[in-house]
């Protein structure tokens, strides 16, 4: 038994161990093998430049997520009048018409989701750059929870696809998507791809220094 003011113990890494693992099916393969004999992936103990590609996938994303909050993202044709109706707009909108559930919908998965994922993303490259205090666990936890909620904040723009497909009726009525729906489609692709540069083998590193 551990005495209680003893220091934890550190956790044995691959490269501690002097092994490397393929990223693509995981075999372990001893120092020097640069192909994996199972997959034929490239192997390498580390991606170098993984931090530098999430910086600059993030901040393209972020460029984009601009004029997706400022462009209208819906336009709609009501007997041959025209309104345009940005993402915050569409929120008030669907409130003013008693749609609280939707309108929390679409305010967390267009608004909250995707700040939370510039400031979750930003967070763990600065953590593994020491920058930032945070346990391996709680960066893994982190990692994991980015990658998974990343899709899901595509469903402002699967409504307006869906909105537009349906509800052409020539005069009468018309639903187009907006230039924001395209600016906002490439902010979530932008921050997916972000998140999956990021090596995570790097947050043992950072743990173990």
């Amino acid at each position: 038994m551990e005495d209680a003011g003893s220091a934890p113990q550190r956790i044995l890494t691959a490269k501690a161990a002097g092994l490397v693992g393929c990223t693509q099916c995981g075999r372990v393969h001893a120092p020097g093998v640069t192909i994996c004999t199972r997959c034929g992936a490239p192997v390498s103990s580390r991606d170098g430049t993984s931090v530098q590609r999430v910086w600059a996938w993030l901040f393209a994303g972020l460029v984009v997520y601009i004029p997706a909050n400022i462009y209208p993202m819906l336009r709609t044709t009501l007997l041959g009048q025209t309104t345009e109706s940005t993402i915050f707009g569409g929120v008030v909108d669907l409130v003013h018409h008693g749609s609280y559930g939707v309108a929390a919908i679409v305010f967390v998965a267009s608004i909250i989701i995707p700040v939370a994922k510039f400031i979750a993303i930003a967070y763990l490259a600065l953590s593994v750059e020491r920058r930032v205090s945070l346990s391996a666990h709680k960066r893994h936890v982190l990692f994991e929870v980015v990658e998974f909620i990343g899709r899901w904040s595509m469903i402002d723009v699967f409504v307006v696809a869906i909105l537009s497909s349906l509800v052409q009726l020539d005069f009468a009525a018309q639903i187009n998507p907006g230039i924001a729906a395209v600016s906002f489609a490439l902010s979530v692709a932008f921050t997916m791809i972000s998140a999956q540069s990021f090596d995570p083998r790097l947050i043992w590193d950072a743990d173990g220094e």
